[in-house]
């Protein structure tokens, strides 16, 4: 599984160190990933997702899992939540 954040899209980034000498030496630049459950309510039940702390933040700020699963359109999110997208919505016309 790839080190890249399902809500913000936050990937591996490389950069250099840069010593006190002004020596250059590749590295890599992480994102705060951590993986966690999140719930839709509408569904009534958990999925694992890897977010960051900004992402978590966005959840929260959206109003929730299932909020922000229906503003954001379909082509800018992952194969696996376009699945859970697509359940949600025909969940939420057939209530």
């Amino acid at each position: 599984m790839s080190r890249r954040c399902v809500v913000t899209n936050k990937a591996v980034v490389s950069g250099n160190n840069v010593s006190h000498a002004h020596n250059k030496t590749r590295r890599k630049f992480l994102p705060n990933l951590t993986e966690t459950r999140v719930y839709s309510e509408t569904l009534n039940r958990f999925f694992r997702i890897k977010v960051t702390a900004a992402g978590l933040r966005t959840l929260e700020h959206k109003g929730g899992f299932d909020a922000w699963l229906l503003d954001i359109a379909p082509s800018k999110l992952e194969a696996e939540m376009r699945k859970v997208r697509k359940e949600l919505v025909a969940k939420k016309e057939a209530a």
